[in-house]
């Protein structure tokens, strides 16, 4: 690991100068990424600016029903908490789903939505990555890609969005609120990450200077009846191979209100408008839930190893509608 110079900061103001004063600086909250990618030496910051004492630890109900998330509460305490478990089951579904206890505990929630792709070829410095080099190239393409993404990829960058929690916020329409010196603005959390396009290192819309203080849900009485369901090489501690975030509201057997998002599949959160659109007003049945998840991937391109996740996020679509109208499988 490379030297670096430390700063703690305390309150807001402060750690916004430090990071304003240095340019290549990094805030570190609980470190459960960038530690280990400073060790790999794919992060090499000059300057870290921890952030773990920043008063943003709070979750609190807002006046019009929705929850404000302070951007350092843990994962572990978003899972439990009593306001989360009620209005937003998805995202405490999500959060359980993700790593282990230890790491939970320590990981925040401002944290994972900067979460670095999983990849190896970006772990791998003696392979070629854009994400992690610009210009030198991605192995993933003609190597081993089975667990990279259908949606949303260019031959710069096919890596994977590695976020559960992120998958449930992007379809739960959550607010991301961040600070600098400027001031405060409020981002749409699918606004906030980037498609790779032609520069698969830009990840999201946070400027270097900027501390996301935040995350803002709305009050969305549809998202007591969510789930959140995740497919993965094995029973626990594993990445998505294609992951559901759904809620779903019906009425007299037809579909009055919908949210989805998929994870595992692209490099960022996918909002699967697509299937949302096809769902509204159709009735709740086997069959509109085939047309939608159909139509949401039928833009997908599949490579060498991934090709058999388009079927993959077909089917845990269907089975996650499936399982809100409590019907059983066809």
């Amino acid at each position: 690991m490379r030297s670096f110079a430390y700063h703690r900061a305390t309150d807001v103001p402060t750690a916004l100068r430090v990071i304003a004063g240095e340019p290549n600086a990094k805030f570190l909250g609980g470190g459960t990424n960038l530690v280990d990618l400073m060790r790999a030496t794919v992060e090499r910051p000059d300057t870290v600016v921890d952030i773990s004492r920043l008063p943003l630890t709070e979750v609190e109900e807002l006046p019009g029903g929705g929850v404000r998330v302070g951007a350092l509460v843990r994962n572990s305490t978003l899972a439990v908490h009593p306001l989360i478990r009620s209005r937003y089951p998805m995202l405490t579904q999500a959060v359980l789903a993700g790593a282990s206890a230890q790491l939970r505990n320590m990981a925040t929630v401002g944290g994972n939505l900067l979460q670095r792709t999983r990849c190896p070829y970006f772990y791998d410095t003696t392979s070629a990555c854009n994400k992690r080099e610009p210009g030198s190239g991605c192995d993933a393409l003609g190597g081993f890609n089975r667990g990279h993404a259908i949606l949303g990829t260019t031959e710069a960058c096919i890596a994977t969005h590695p976020s559960d929690l992120c998958v449930a916020l992007a379809a739960l329409d959550a607010t991301v609120e961040i600070e600098s010196l400027r001031g405060l603005r409020r981002l749409p959390l699918t606004e906030f990450h980037r498609l790779p396009g032609a520069t698969p290192q830009v990840e999201t819309e946070l400027a270097a200077d900027e501390l996301i203080t935040a995350i803002e849900l709305p009050a969305l009485p549809m998202a007591a009846n969510s789930r959140y369901r995740k497919v993965r090489d094995r029973a626990s501690y594993a990445f998505a191979l294609v992951s559901v975030a759904a809620a779903l509201e019906v009425r007299d057997h037809e579909v009055t209100a919908v949210r989805l998002a998929l994870g595992g599949v692209a490099g960022k959160p996918w909002r699967a408008r697509e299937a949302e659109r096809v769902l509204l007003g159709a009735p709740a049945t086997e069959e509109s839930f085939r047309e939608a998840a159909a139509a949401e991937l039928a833009a997908a391109t599949g490579r060498e190893h991934n090709a058999f996740k388009i079927d993959l996020a077909q089917r845990t679509i269907i089975a996650t509608l499936r399982q809100l109208t409590g019907r059983s499988a066809a």
